[in-house]
């Protein structure tokens, strides 16, 4: 009978003690039970491999596993509101959901340069393009359609402030009249004596595709260029294994139509990858000054040094070094009528557009 009585007296102190632990009592304290709840749940870092708005696919750095992934809060770059917060090539850390093993973004690694451009749907927002690439590929044609007026140099604006190389190369040669083939090797000409790197391909008979292949080994590459061009053709036809969706164009305006619909990595092999991008119909600049387009064209740049007024726009200026260097045949025209209608444009918008508090 004292044996029984010690035994449950026992159990029940022993109870007592249980209920009342410290332990115990996460389940009363929101503060506590988050904190234990937080160790308890698996973290990973990946990068993302595609973005389809709300949602990414994160490759886990541990096991390769892929891994559908949201954004916890808000991130922005220097300030700006952004359209994607978070880009195809961003180094990330993720908290696995124990329960579906999806994943929450909840930190983003510092970016060693990304590319960024006016959101094409909200015009005060901006678009993450990708980030942490070595190389940008804008692929463009002189027919099928008709290179746009500008375009290049309207993309080299999006690439220029963070020093990352381009590569620009004009597909569809096998289309290519000799008066195009002239123009194709002006354009390659010019580019080049400013240090832009060149090629001229055909993704049907494969000429020059050999040597583009070898320019991208090595080397993480975003893929760009206007909607039609047959990017994902010619990716295809150097890769045959990626199998992207390929369009034609509309018979009724010439314009290319999207086939590729998010911005995607894919691993080429184990130093080689690429970041495919839906096509470019049009590119506008909301968070651009004057002076940022006038220090981003790099041959005026290097000439700007010589005019009197440091703050010289190259237009009506006395004593401009860049007028005169295209009155010398040193700067392009071409490169300079450009340079001229992106300022315009800028300077078009009205004030509230360009300065809206982001």
């Amino acid at each position: 009978m004292i044996d029984a009585c010690f035994e449950n007296s026992f159990s029940r102190a022993k109870v007592k003690v249980i209920v009342d632990s410290p332990l115990s009592t996460w389940t009363k304290n929101p503060n506590l039970a988050k904190s234990l709840s937080a160790k308890m749940r698996k973290t990973v870092k990946g990068t993302v491999v595609k973005s389809t708005g709300s949602w990414y696919q994160v490759v886990s750095d541990t096991d390769g596993q892929r891994i559908d992934a949201r954004i916890r809060g808000k991130f922005r770059l220097d300030g700006k509101r952004l359209t994607n917060p978070v880009a195809v090539g961003d180094v990330v850390e993720l908290e696995i959901d124990s329960k579906d093993g999806t994943g929450l973004i909840m930190n983003i690694e510092e970016r060693k340069n990304y590319v960024v451009r006016q959101s094409p749907r909200q015009k005060h927002h901006l678009h993450l393009i990708a980030s942490n690439i070595d190389l940008a590929l804008l692929i463009v044609t002189i027919v099928n359609p008709m290179l746009k007026q500008g375009f290049i140099d309207r993309f080299l604006i999006l690439t220029e402030p963070r020093d990352i190389p381009v590569l620009i190369c004009f597909n569809k040669s096998d289309l290519y009249s000799d008066e195009d083939m002239l123009i194709a090797r002006y354009l390659c000409n010019l580019y080049e004596s400013i240090g832009y790197d060149t090629c001229i391909v055909s993704a049907l008979n494969k000429s020059g595709t050999d040597q583009l292949k070898k320019k991208l080994q090595k080397k993480t590459t975003l893929v760009s260029g206007q909607s039609g061009v047959g990017k994902s053709t010619l990716l295809n036809t150097i890769h045959p294994g990626l199998n992207l969706r390929t369009g034609i164009l509309s018979d009724y305006t010439g314009k290319g139509q999207h086939t590729t619909t998010f911005a995607e990595l894919f691993q080429l092999d184990d130093e080689t990858r690429i970041i495919d991008t839906p096509g470019i119909k049009t590119l506008s600049y909301n968070n651009l000054e004057v002076m940022d387009v006038a220090h981003n064209f790099r041959e005026f740049f290097q000439y700007s040094s010589n005019c009197r007024f440091s703050n010289c726009t190259h237009r009506n200026e006395p004593g401009c070094a860049v007028k005169k260097a295209i009155e010398d045949e040193e700067i392009s025209e071409l490169r300079y009528a450009n340079y001229l209608a992106i300022l315009d444009e800028i300077e078009d918008q009205n004030h509230w557009e360009r300065h809206r508090d982001y």
